[in-house]
């Protein structure tokens, strides 16, 4: 199968060896990091506009917490997001725009309302998804889970060589997208650092960050605040910037196409750090 080196969410697209900023914005009351600040509607919106301002190429929209937590429903899932989907379009048509969600119903929400991307972390949990990025030919993020249940946590993780194991299924998981007809220079594959792992495996998976990238896929590297930059350096999250920028760094160094961030000016500077660094 030809990949196509340059990756293409909605007016933008990012040719190899070139870096994407993707913002968090959390549409959630309980978020491990923001702990809810961006909750609000009018707050979630002035945030987009503060990462776009800040260089932000994409924005990925969440309404669920990733760890276990509160029941939240498709329809309340739905209401979180779509609205500000709708907004971010009509505000800033030049940014592509990511969901962060495993559900197809979520997806055909957000599509409508004006989505390029559907940022699945769960590994494809609900296979419908791919069906929905084919329908309305936008993007989707394949990611490895370990085979867990949406929302839940890992328990002794074990795998003889993680990143192959995380290689082979994000490889496969693309390849199934594309049989679907998702088109094939909208994927992104993610290693997803926590979820499945443990944090030996996160940062084995963040060392040799390059063999997926060898893959062909462009690789979306979400490590931002992660709790593997927490345990590694004994931190809560509020205090990982400077674990999360070395990661970051360490990621964009061996070829990440995309990067997820909370901090847009200091992944821009790490970022065009890395670029001096290799000369471009």
């Amino acid at each position: 199968m030809t990949i196509p080196t340059t990756l293409r969410l909605g007016g933008r697209e990012w040719p190899e060896g070139t870096f994407g900023i993707m913002a968090v914005i959390n549409r959630t009351p309980d978020s491990f990091f923001d702990r809810g600040a961006t909750y609000e509607f009018g707050a979630a919106l002035r945030a987009v506009g503060r990462a776009v301002a800040a260089g932000a190429d994409l924005v990925d929209i969440g309404g669920v917490k990733a760890g276990p937590g509160a029941e939240v429903d498709v329809a309340e899932e739905i209401r979180r997001v779509t609205g500000l989907v709708s907004a971010v379009r009509a505000a800033h048509p030049e940014v592509a725009i990511s969901v962060d969600t495993w559900r197809a119903e979520v997806g055909e929400a957000v599509a409508e309302a004006g989505a390029d991307l559907l940022n699945d972390v769960w590994g494809g949990a609900d296979p419908r998804l791919a069906d929905v990025a084919a329908a309305y030919q936008i993007g989707l993020v394949c990611s490895h889970a370990g085979g867990l249940a949406p929302r839940s946590g890992p328990h002794r993780p074990a795998y003889a060589d993680v990143v192959a194991e995380v290689a082979g299924y994000v490889s496969r998981q693309a390849q199934r997208a594309v049989a679907a007809g998702v088109r094939r220079d909208a994927i992104l594959i993610d290693p997803a650092p926590d979820f499945g792992k443990n944090t030996w495996h996160s940062l084995e998976l963040t060392r040799r960050l390059s063999e997926l990238v060898s893959t062909g896929w462009p690789v979306l590297a979400a490590v931002s605040n992660k709790d593997f930059v927490g345990e590694t350096l004994g931190l809560p999250p509020d205090q990982r910037g400077a674990g999360t920028m070395a990661a970051l760094a360490i990621c964009a160094w061996q070829g990440a196409r995309v990067l997820r961030v909370h901090n847009v000016p200091s992944a821009r500077c790490a970022l065009q750090a890395v670029r001096w660094a290799r000369g471009g």
